[in-house]
C-alpha cells in the first residue's frame, strides 16, 4: 500500500506542477517544466528524500518509478477523463 500511495502522491504533485494554471505566471518556458516525465523524476526524488532524509540509497530508483508512472498516468488521464486514441488515416 505504501508504494501505491507514493505513486499517487507523485502523480498528483506532478500534475499540479506541470498543468496547474496557478503556476502559469511563474512556470518557466523551458520544456522541462512542461514535461510530466522530467518533472515526475524530480518530484519522486524529492518525495523520497522528504520521507527518508538520511537514507539516499533508493532516491534515484524512486525518481525513476515516479517518472514512469507519472508520465503513463498523464497519458491515460486528462481533463476530460480517460484519453482514447484512435487511428485517423
Amino acid at each position: 500500500m505504501d508504494l501505491l500511495f507514493f505513486i499517487l502522491v507523485c502523480y498528483g504533485l506532478t500534475q499540479i506542477l506541470v498543468y496547474g494554471s496557478i503556476f502559469n505566471k511563474i512556470r518557466p518556458r523551458h520544456h522541462f517544466f512542461h514535461c510530466p516525465m522530467c518533472m515526475g523524476f524530480w518530484v519522486g526524488a524529492f518525495i523520497y528524500w522528504l520521507f527518508n532524509p538520511f537514507d539516499p540509497t533508493y532516491g534515484f530508483a524512486y525518481g525513476c518509478l515516479s517518472s514512469g508512472t507519472s508520465y503513463a498516468l498523464c497519458q491515460i488521464f486528462g481533463d476530460e477523463g480517460i484519453n482514447f486514441r484512435t487511428n485517423k488515416t
